[in-house]
């Protein structure tokens, strides 16, 4: 049960202007599901035209019983789809070579072949993410949910709190040469998340909240709003973030253990969701926004 005090301080921070985008693509602007009060009473989160357009995914997968057999469904659909293995179907081609290879590319796409810009998927995504959150990957990532939820990153390699920063500057460019002659990875992550969200509600026991950790050094550079007691704080965090259901494997990450409590319709995706995911790190993709933390040594 929530006490007033607490009530009181979900509704007096609100996510900061220059945290959010004043538009989206989801079913809820930015200001009310980055806040606090989403997040003690959360709701789903819907991106606009998905499971309008994919409807026969969906369809495909309330007839599967068994988790294994509906991600193997899912892939199936996606290679299918946006025809992963057949990079041709989607306009690759000798002639498409020779266009690109006259045009200069981005500092750092250069020694990435064409033919490796159209292998990229969601799921070399998901591993860029997992293997370095401040690379190209996890800025295609942190783009997207800025994109379709109106969070804007917080950090990405440093903190971002200047649109004309060198920092800032460094992030659109690992986005735009992470997306650059790609096949619609955006809505690919939009498939992703939905397939996530579907898949954590059919898990038994299905709750609205997860209790999550993390593990940090610098605790102090963090973005702190308020500071609720010795152990407790309001931190705002970046738009997309790494969490782990396990407490001791967040400890090997950092000397503090930051945890929270964490609505299920934020999670992205998490290692055990897919075949070819990393095994046994427990990890999952948050979305960030305002969040209520406890602090642990």
């Amino acid at each position: 049960m929530t006490d007033k005090s607490d009530s009181g301080i979900r509704g007096a921070i609100p996510l900061p202007r220059w945290a959010r985008l004043p538009i989206n693509r989801c079913n809820l602007p930015a200001a009310i599901l980055g806040g606090l009060t989403f997040n003690a009473h959360p709701a789903a989160l819907t991106l606009d035209g998905v499971h309008t357009l994919h409807r026969p995914l969906l369809a495909m997968l309330d007839d599967m019983d068994e988790r294994e057999e509906r991600a193997r469904g899912f892939m199936h659909y996606m290679a299918q789809h946006f025809r992963l293995a057949q990079p041709e179907d989607a306009g690759y081609g000798p002639s498409r070579d020779v266009d690109q290879a006259a045009r200069p590319l981005p500092r750092s796409s250069r020694g990435i072949s064409p033919r490796n810009r159209t292998r990229a998927s969601y799921l070399r995504v998901v591993r860029g993410w997992f293997f370095d959150p401040d690379g190209r990957e996890a800025a295609v990532l942190k783009g997207w949910v800025e994109s379709r939820f109106g969070l804007t990153p917080r950090h990405h390699g440093e903190p971002l709190r200047d649109p004309a920063s060198t920092a800032y500057a460094q992030y659109l460019e690992h986005r735009a040469t992470g997306l650059y002659g790609t096949n619609a990875l955006e809505e690919q992550l939009d498939l992703l998340y939905t397939y996530c969200q579907y898949e954590l509600a059919r898990q038994p026991g299905a709750h609205l909240h997860r209790k999550l950790y993390r593990g940090v050094n610098r605790v102090h550079a963090h973005e702190r709003l308020a500071v609720l007691d010795r152990k407790r704080e309001v931190l705002l965090l970046n738009n997309l973030n790494s969490f782990s259901s396990s407490r001791e494997r967040a400890g090997e990450f950092g000397d503090y253990i930051l945890s929270a409590t964490v609505p299920t319709s934020k999670i992205v995706f998490f290692t055990e969701l897919l075949p070819g995911m990393p095994k046994g790190e427990d990890e999952y993709a948050v979305i960030g926004g305002l969040y209520e933390v406890a602090f642990a040594t």
